[in-house]
This record gives structure tokens, C-alpha cells and sequence, in this order.
């Protein structure tokens, strides 16, 4: 069994969904990708969010928690975190059990 998070940002005020968009594919994840142990990700874009709610919802895999707290305890998991705390006015991190009924 793997560990799972799910991380759902919201964009700065000063930021269209589009500019949020184009940083997050072109920038934010190809830094995240270089995560230690990151076993996958699926990086999933708001259709036409209202204001205030998440403009995209990341889904990480690792092997265990501790490999997930060790991944952004290093230097690239850091620069992870602050390149999304510059761009985002709100993360909200959960960590859950998948439970696949299709697929």
C-alpha cells in the first residue's frame, strides 16, 4: 500500500486562472517531478473556478508518509514549497486512502 496526498491551491489574487495555469504546468511541476522517492502525480486544472476556490489539485504518491516528509524536507522538496507559497494564496494538504472502484 502507498501513501497518497492531495494538495488543492489557490491562486494568488493578482494572478488570472490562466496565468496560475501556465506557471503551474511549465514551472511549479517540472520542479516538483524532481521530488526524492515521488512514486506519482497527477497534476489536475480547475475547469472555471469561482473565485476563492482551488485552481488545481495535485495527487502524490510515495511509499510511506515518512518518505513523503522526507521528500520536501530536502533541497529541492524546500524549493517546492516556495516556489507554490509565492504563487498561491492558499494550500490545503491532505493526506488520504485511495479506495479505486473503476479502473
Amino acid at each position: 500500500m502507498s501513501f497518497k496526498a492531495m494538495i488543492l491551491l489557490t491562486r494568488r489574487a493578482d494572478m488570472t486562472h490562466e496565468q496560475y495555469e501556465q506557471w503551474w504546468l511549465n514551472t511549479h511541476v517540472p520542479l516538483a517531478k524532481q521530488l526524492p522517492g515521488l512514486r506519482g502525480a497527477t497534476f489536475n486544472v480547475v475547469q472555471n473556478p469561482s473565485a476563492g476556490e482551488p485552481d488545481g489539485i495535485t495527487e502524490l504518491w510515495f511509499d510511506t508518509r515518512e518518505a513523503f516528509d522526507a521528500a520536501y524536507a530536502s533541497e529541492i522538496g524546500k524549493q517546492v514549497v516556495a516556489d507554490s507559497m509565492a504563487n498561491v494564496a492558499s494550500r490545503v494538504r491532505m493526506f488520504v486512502d485511495e479506495h479505486r472502484v473503476v479502473g
